[in-house]
């Protein structure tokens, strides 16, 4: 006669102490993301080469901290905001462009059949597999050839459709109903009004996601504007802090605090468009 396992007795855990260790462990998470930003905020208040030869840290003499920073970086930090303001006219043109580009070749992938579509979206996924650097040098080659080198339409032209916005993009729209787009067109709406009126007031979550995670890979894009950019004057942000180091003269101090304020415009972002951030990725991941 064979035994009965034994039943397992399962123990459920009060509801306090399961929410107090999920806030726990986000309350880590939290400190661990922010400890870095916390320690170079306190390093725009010390001397550039004492923090170079010493580290980040927060162990500090409080009586080195001053202001003096703050002062050289409105009052005579050079180009800094020159560039500065040409990261951030890059950045919005640039997103804008991309959105727009990218978001009529998803609709028309997702919205119309024609012939050679499905072998034109294979292509685009594997452009998604392809990294940046293969491509690159005979791009910078046409560019040359062309004469478009040091211009910022070289640098957006390129890009603007982007194969992982493509996707994204497409997956979104498969999910919005056929039949509103019908209506539309029972209305007597054109297919532009179609997009305009009906598509992008649905897909506002997407469109903010992308406006996101673009607007952050374009902030800091660093290697093709260093390829096709020679005048000062046209530098981006990362370019231009990058050229605080040189090997005469190190300009620690600005590249410090600089490099802390060039965080801003990407963290304003965010939280500009976090809501429908969160949204628009989710709302994504369930239709794809």
């Amino acid at each position: 006669m064979s035994a009965q396992p034994a039943t397992r007795t399962k123990v459920q855990l009060p509801h306090w102490l399961h929410g107090s260790v999920q806030t726990g462990f986000l309350l880590v998470l939290t400190l661990i993301v922010l400890a870095p930003l916390l320690i170079m905020f306190v390093a725009t208040f010390q001397d550039g080469n004492d923090v170079i030869r010493r580290g980040l840290s927060l162990d500090i003499d409080r009586s080195s901290l001053s202001l003096d920073n703050y002062v050289m970086l409105f009052t005579d930090s050079g180009p800094y905001f020159r560039w500065f303001a040409n990261s951030i006219l890059l950045t919005v043109v640039q997103v804008a462009g991309t959105l727009l580009v990218s978001s009529f070749v998803a609709y028309g992938f997702a919205v119309y059949e024609f012939k050679g579509k499905t072998a034109l979206f294979i292509a685009v996924l594997l452009l998604m597999a392809v990294p940046f650097e293969i491509m690159m040098l005979p791009l910078y080659v046409l560019v040359n050839d062309v004469g478009l080198a040091d211009s910022y339409s070289v640098i957006v032209l390129p890009f603007l459709a982007a194969a992982v916005t493509i996707f994204y993009f497409r997956q979104y729209f498969l999910g919005i109903p056929k039949d509103l787009l019908e209506a539309g067109r029972m209305d007597g709406a054109t297919e532009f009004g179609i997009f305009f009126k009906i598509v992008v007031p649905v897909a506002k979550p997407a469109f903010a996601a992308m406006a996101i995670l673009n607007g952050m890979i374009i902030w800091n894009n660093f290697l093709w504007p260093l390829l096709v950019l020679r005048s000062e004057s046209k530098f981006t942000l990362p370019i231009g802090l990058n050229t605080l180091l040189t090997p005469h003269e190190n300009n620690y101090e600005l590249l410090i605090i600089g490099s802390l304020f060039s965080l801003l415009p990407v963290l304003v972002l965010f939280l500009l468009f976090q809501r429908f951030f969160v949204a628009g990725m989710t709302a994504g991941a369930l239709k794809g």
